[in-house]
């Protein structure tokens, strides 16, 4: 990831970009919103909405050293302020500025599920073959994406952009900010389904990711998916070039075989007609299909595809997505995120990993709607058919499945994921492997740190 302390923007730049003057000249390395994460020469934004004003932090933010502040109302600072009437449409006219003055070629990731672990696949590969930049965390929102433009140096040669939604018309003025040279669409699952009639429906709000691209620009859709005809024919209604991944024999970037072992894949594929052979140092069907995606965008942007194969053998799985843990016992972070699909990839990763028992720690997936509780109740059959030996639930729809739960395979159950921190914790023993997965709102991530915590104390313990 590009990371040099370049000037990013000046006042001089600035001001006229978002229409406004600055009360003395600055220069930042680094735009931020957060305060809790601001650094040195940042430009703080100070964002308004519903969770907050970041008007309030103006005094943080001068003592973290910001360079200046955007901000839409007056406030007491010792910071070069710029005030606009909006900081958000500030945000986005300086993220079209960044988008115009590079010649990056940009690559948009968007789909139900794989989006971050894709785009973290992207930027990983890339970095070994020129000066890349892309969304950090998940900042694939109105927010996240200007954000991300905004951030990007003049002299970025490949900008990765994670596009995320859960209601319709929300990707398509994104995907006009980042008007992407490449997108990619990694599957489409029941996600989101509490605000969309059908799965189908789904598909066509993630194709409004077309919207912002060029007649004759690349689109890369997952072949095996149902809902591959209906995203094909979409995009090519806009003119776009269409490729495909997967196994089927039709695929453009296609897996040719694999070997699944506990912690990695083994798999060769052929990109661009050549064969290709690479290790993925995670375990999971998932995680192969994405690394398809990312050789096929390689071999678009005209990359090095042998390369970005070879770079792959190194890559880490990002926080909350499959990020293995090492100690007494092995914790497994997939407390992100979940769906149906995805909660099942992560039981049946489970289900190979090597350990003395195989622990589920699972709490509610979230909009579902009205299928909410069948949805939880059919995890049933991938928990007894990966022979997990233990199950903890948390959440009122994983309660359904708890009750259906065989006595021997019940761990315990919270309404909340605090309250079931004390059970999980009692269990566990050298050997174990434990897997952590929910919807980001169940908020699951407290009991990964308090499994971290005693993992760590055990390791010193026992140095």
């Amino acid at each position: 990831m590009y990371t040099n302390m370049k000037e990013l923007w000046t006042s001089t730049s600035a001001d006229k970009i978002m229409k406004g003057t600055s009360t003395k000249p600055w220069v930042c390395t680094g735009i931020s919103i957060d305060t809790r994460t601001l650094k040195q020469g940042d430009l703080f934004v100070a964002l308004k909405g519903e969770t907050g004003d970041g008007h309030l932090f103006l005094s943080e933010a001068a003592r973290q050293k910001a360079a200046a502040a955007l901000v839409s109302e007056k406030g007491e600072t010792d910071l070069p302020t710029l005030r606009v009437s909006d900081t958000l449409k500030a945000l986005e006219a300086l993220g079209n500025a960044a988008r115009e003055r590079s010649h990056a070629t940009r690559i948009a990731v968007t789909g139900s599920v794989g989006k971050t672990s894709t785009k973290e696949m992207l930027k990983w590969v890339f970095k070994d073959q020129g000066i890349t930049h892309g969304s950090v965390a998940s900042y694939n929102n109105h927010w996240g994406v200007p954000l991300t433009l905004a951030r990007m140096p003049q002299e970025t040669e490949y900008g990765i952009f994670e596009v995320g939604m859960n209601h319709p018309n929300e990707i398509r003025p994104l995907s006009q900010m980042i008007k992407p040279h490449i997108s990619i669409i990694t599957s489409i699952v029941e996600c989101h389904i509490e605000f969309f009639k059908s799965e189908a429906e789904i598909a066509r709000a993630k194709a409004e990711i077309y919207e912002g691209m060029e007649r004759g620009a690349s689109v890369l859709l997952n072949q095996d998916n149902p809902h591959f005809p209906l995203l094909s024919a979409l995009a090519q209604g806009y003119g776009l070039k269409v490729y495909s991944f997967g196994k089927t024999t039709e695929a453009d970037f296609r897996l040719l075989s694999y070997e699944g072992e506990s912690e990695r894949s083994i798999v060769l594929a052929e990109i661009g007609g050549e064969r290709v052979s690479y290790i993925l140092p995670v375990p999971g069907v998932h995680w192969i299909y994405n690394s398809l995606a990312v050789l096929g965008a390689v071999f678009l942007a005209g990359a090095n595809v042998r390369m970005a194969a070879k770079s792959l053998a190194t890559l880490e799985p990002p926080s909350g997505r499959g990020k293995r843990y090492k100690g007494e016992f092995t914790v497994i972070d997939e407390s992100y995120n979940a769906n149906p699909t995805s909660m099942r990839a992560a039981l049946a990763t489970l289900g190979q990993s090597q350990g003395k028992r195989k622990i589920a720690v699972i709490g509610d997936m979230r909009e579902m709607g009205e299928i909410a509780q069948q949805r939880h109740e059919e995890l049933l059959e991938p928990l007894l058919h990966n022979k997990i030996d233990l199950v903890f639930c948390c959440g009122p729809y994983m309660a359904y499945l708890y009750d259906l739960l065989p006595p021997h395979m019940k761990g315990g159950y919270a309404l909340t994921s605090l309250e079931l921190i004390p059970f999980v914790l009692k269990v566990m023993r050298g050997g174990d492997v434990v897997s952590v997965k929910a919807s980001l709102g169940t908020h699951m991530k407290p009991i990964v740190e308090a499994l971290l915590a005693v993992q760590k104390d055990s390791m010193k313990k026992v140095s």
